[in-house]
């Protein structure tokens, strides 16, 4: 027997033909569930570093227009960004000013049990926010520290983006566990990745 899947947004039943991974019905329920700012810190919303992505990632200003992770005059306010229409979802713009995230690739299985080398990093990263990637197989933890420019890590059986210039990072506001609202202090996990 077959359990009925429902839209995370509106949570009407899913398409037959979705993807068993699919967490939307249809694309204006995926957009609208990724123009909530449902978690994400103060830290990040009250910088005007933000932008629209595709659902292909390619990032685009809030009027639809191209947008570049080192071009300031692409991006805008939190709120500006949370309301526009374009694209699929949210991203906010690394700058160099001390905020970093450390992206963690296929680390949940599909139940969202974490895999034993990620979670290493996430017990050392501690209190900072941390939220689910927009595939919905990893984790993105957010915090302060210095990274002049990114770095891929292996980690046990996994990678670990090290970013923190120059990049954006797609925004999915879904926090991961009990994961404080706030940014937190992840310079001795870049140091002990590095």
């Amino acid at each position: 027997m077959t359990t009925r899947r429902e839209c995370e947004h509106c949570e009407g039943p899913m398409p037959i033909t979705a993807r068993s991974h699919a967490r939307f019905c249809m694309p204006a329920c995926r957009a609208a569930a990724h123009r909530k700012s449902r978690s994400i810190p103060t830290e990040l919303t009250r910088r005007p570093r933000w932008i629209r992505r595709t659902s292909r990632k390619v990032p685009i200003a809030v009027d639809g227009s191209a947008a570049s992770s080192t071009d300031p005059a692409s991006w805008s306010t939190h709120r500006a960004a949370a309301r526009s229409t374009a694209g699929a979802g949210l991203g906010f713009v690394l700058d160099g000013d001390g905020v970093v995230c450390l992206d963690l690739d296929h680390c949940l299985d599909s139940e969202g049990v974490i895999a034993g080398w990620a979670q290493g990093v996430l017990d050392a990263a501690g209190d900072t926010w941390v939220e689910v990637s927009q595939g919905g197989d990893g984790l993105h933890i957010w915090g302060y520290g210095a990274l002049p420019h990114g770095r891929r890590i292996t980690v046990g059986a996994g990678s670990v983006e090290l970013y923190g210039t120059g990049r954006y990072i797609a925004v999915t506001g879904r926090t991961f566990g009990g994961t404080p609202q706030r940014l937190g202090d992840v310079q001795h996990v870049i140091d002990s990745l590095l």
